[in-house]
């Protein structure tokens, strides 16, 4: 199989998953996306729009989401340097509403996590320089984007990041009780 599919035990739906990756003195070959592959996992989303971003150290982005009826599920994983990814469930009939997952996504790990629609997701980058890859199972929407303070302290993020670079857009964004869910 080449990839290995684990469920975050503490967060229904969330997926860790780690590809076989072939390597020698010529550098690597991985399969990132096998939609068979994925469906088989229970991982039902199609794809529509893919994502690139990059970042300096120290950067947080996030936390965010769009609502219905342009939810998104997300396919994240870092191809340079390293972050860490966070997903924290806003489905409110969950018994985990409100709770965080982290995860260290590395272009050495080569980890990808997949998170389903519900959720806000974000990252700090720990590295100096970052570029994260997601795909999307829906298009961007500004009028459903949405978003938390990544700092919130009901949700309680250890980011690991003293003087983290936020932007402004993302330092207005509501605390969870206060969200538009």
């Amino acid at each position: 199989m080449p990839f290995e599919f684990e469920r975050v035990q503490e967060i229904n739906g969330l997926i860790v998953i780690t590809p076989q990756v072939f390597e020698d003195d010529r550098g690597f070959f991985m399969e990132s996306y096998h939609s068979i592959v994925f469906n088989k996992a229970g991982i039902m989303s199609e794809f529509v729009q893919d994502n690139h971003s990059r970042s300096v150290k120290g950067v947080i982005r996030g936390l965010h989401f769009q609502k219905e009826p342009f939810a998104q599920a997300k396919l994240v994983r870092c191809i340079r340097g390293e972050i860490f990814d966070v997903a924290v469930d806003l489905r409110k009939d969950s018994p985990s509403f409100s709770k965080w997952f982290g995860l260290l996504l590395s272009e050495e790990n080569k980890k990808m996590l997949y998170i389903p629609r519900g959720f806000a997701h974000g990252f700090a980058t720990l590295s100096s320089v970052a570029e994260v890859l997601y795909k999307a199972d829906n298009f961007y929407s500004g009028q459903h984007e949405r978003g938390i303070r990544y700092d919130d302290p009901s949700i309680n993020i250890s980011w690991s990041i003293s003087s983290p670079i936020v932007s402004k857009k993302d330092l207005e964004l509501p605390f969870l009780q206060s969200a538009d869910l």
